[in-house]
Order: C-alpha cells, then sequence, then structure tokens
C-alpha cells in the first residue's frame, strides 16, 4: 500500500484531531502517503481531498474538534453517491482509508467496501462510548469531564437555594455519560435509555431524601430517556409532589462535545489513530480499532455496528447507595 487517506465523519469529538495525527505521522513513518479528506464522505464525494505531510498536523493535539472537518452525508447512502466517491479515491490514487467515526460511518464503510473493494480500518470517535469492540471511544472522557464540571457548579447554585435540578447531559441510546458523570458528581440519581427509570422511583428517591433531611437535589438525565427528556420528566416530577418545591433544569448540549481533549483522550487518540493505520498496511479491512483490557485489538465493522454495548447495572445501582 503506497497511498492511504483518512477522514472524519459524524458528529465530531474532542481527540479526533489527535487521531488524525497519529494516522498521518504514522504513514510518514512508514514511507506512505497520506492524503485528508475534508467533510467526510461529502467531501470524499465532491473530491476535497489534499496530501498531507507530518508539518499539516503539528499543534493540533491540544485542540478539540477536527481540523478535517465532519459531516453525515446524505448523498453517500446511495449508490450514486459512492460511486462518485469511488472514482475520486481512483483520480487520487488512495488505495485505502482510515474513517474515524461512529456507526453511521463504518456502516457506510462496509457497504463501500463491499461495492468496491476499498479497504478501510475504522477509529471509534464519538463522545456517546457505545461502539461495541473498544472499552472507550475518542471523546467520551473529555465529555464526562465537561458534564462533571457543569454538575459540580450546578450542586453549588442548587444547595444554596435547596433547589432540585435536572441536568441533561448527551447519549440518545447511550446512558454513559450520564452514568459516569453522575457517580463522580455525587448525584442522587441518574436516568439512562438502558434501563427504565420510572417517575415514581424519582418521587420515591426525593422524598427518601427529603426525610433525611436532603434540602437540594441533582438527577442526571440522558438525552434518550424513555421517560422523555429532563424538561418533561421535570415538570411531571413536580405534578406528583407536594408543597412548594423549586424544580429548575439544565441541558448541557452541545458543550460536551467542544474543549481541549483530556490527557486520557489524547492518548487514546493516538493508540487508536497509530493501531488503525497499521492495521490497513497489515491487510486489516472492514474493521474497528479498539482497545479493550489495555491491548488493541480489530473487531467486525458488522459486529461493531450490531452487538449492543451494554450499561453496568452495577453502576446505577451504585448510584443508589453512594446517594443515601
Amino acid at each position: 500500500m503506497k497511498r492511504i487517506a483518512v477522514f472524519t465523519s459524524g458528529g465530531d469529538a474532542p481527540g479526533m484531531n489527535a487521531c488524525i495525527r497519529a494516522v498521518v505521522r504514522g504513514a510518514v513513518y512508514h514511507g506512505i502517503e497520506v492524503f485528508g479528506i475534508r467533510k467526510g464522505y461529502n467531501g470524499m464525494i465532491a473530491g476535497d481531498i489534499f496530501q498531507m505531510s507530518s508539518h499539516s498536523v503539528s499543534n493540533i493535539v491540544q485542540r478539540g474538534g477536527t481540523i478535517l472537518k465532519s459531516a453525515r452525508s446524505k448523498e453517500f447512502m446511495t449508490a450514486e453517491g459512492r460511486q462518485k466517491a469511488y472514482d475520486q479515491l481512483q483520480a487520487h490514487g488512495i488505495e485505502g482509508l482510515v474513517a474515524i467515526g461512529g456507526n453511521g460511518t463504518f456502516t457506510g464503510a462496509m457497504i463501500f467496501n463491499n461495492e468496491y473493494g476499498v479497504p478501510t480500518v475504522g477509529a471509534p470517535g464519538t463522545i456517546d462510548n457505545d461502539l461495541y469492540g473498544t472499552d472507550y471511544t475518542i471523546g467520551f472522557d473529555t465529555a464526562v469531564n465537561t458534564a462533571l464540571d457543569a454538575v459540580d457548579r450546578i450542586r453549588d447554585t442548587a444547595s444554596s437555594h435547596d433547589r432540585i435540578f435536572f441536568i441533561e447531559v448527551m447519549g440518545r441510546d447511550s446512558g454513559y455519560i450520564a452514568i459516569q458523570s453522575g457517580i463522580a458528581g455525587g448525584a442522587e440519581l441518574v436516568m439512562v435509555p438502558e434501563v427504565l427509570t420510572p417517575l415514581s422511583e424519582v418521587v420515591e428517591t426525593l422524598k427518601q431524601g427529603w426525610s433525611r433531611s436532603k434540602s437540594s437535589s441533582i438527577i442526571v438525565v440522558a438525552e434518550g430517556e424513555e421517560e422523555g427528556n429532563a424538561t418533561e420528566i421535570a415538570e411531571r416530577i413536580k405534578a406528583q409532589v407536594d408543597g412548594d418545591v423549586d424544580i429548575r433544569v439544565t441541558t448541557l448540549g452541545h458543550t460536551q462535545r467542544g474543549g481541549a481533549p483530556t490527557a486520557y483522550d489524547r492518548i487514546l487518540a493516538s493508540r487508536l489513530g497509530l493501531g488503525a493505520l497499521e492495521g490497513l498496511i497489515a491487510g486489516q479491512k472492514n474493521v474497528m480499532a479498539g482497545i479493550i483490557n489495555n491491548e488493541l485489538v480489530y473487531t467486525p465493522f458488522e459486529d461493531t455496528i450490531r452487538l449492543p454495548k451494554p450499561i453496568n447495572e452495577d453502576l446505577l445501582r451504585m448510584v443508589k447507595i453512594l446517594s443515601i
């Protein structure tokens, strides 16, 4: 393999730049020409492809976001779009790809390889930590620490005013950010999509706290919680409790995607970027590079996309015990 390309796709995640840097400098080290593709599959279709060098990735390891930009491509979902993308790769002489992204990115790469035989190795870049085949994904640790910083700050004002705060964090299908930031932030309750938490349990938790003279509470809600978003849940809880209870809602939103990556995310992204590149060189294709038990592993895209990554319910049990 003489020439490869790297791109980022889907939602951005802190640490993607560190991953790009590892791919580019790893390629230079191994004597392989490396190209960057801007804006994911959209850029591949449009031919927004440029050669990169070691200097191209100087001073980016500490930066959030992605220097290659990112996008979700509807056109790549069509056969015509994938044909255009293949033609552009052929025109640039690109023989293999490193894709940094999540489920949607890897689904597209798997279909693309099946149709045109372009080998692709993925690096898991998503703050949700919801990909089977790796203990942690790029950006997750930073997102948790960003959420935790907000939880800590909100607890100060909740305590000062005897308020109940519902804090909504990202996680449409995954409660990993919620559970980790909730435990670290001392939340009284965490609500995640993987496990149904009836509103009656929320009310009971609050009442038990009041019986112990607890005047303020923090409840962390993943955005994909089955009972609804944090605002909807807060309104329904307020209608079920007696007395003048001061309930507030804070939605953290996209603040969790931005910011400088933590040391952990920079190191993880570097390991995964280099692992994806060297896997590609070694003949791997249609696989995602991941870290399990601190060892580099390769998981087929099919498994990464299809198999669930269940949350550890012992962590939810821990929340209940530690909030007493």
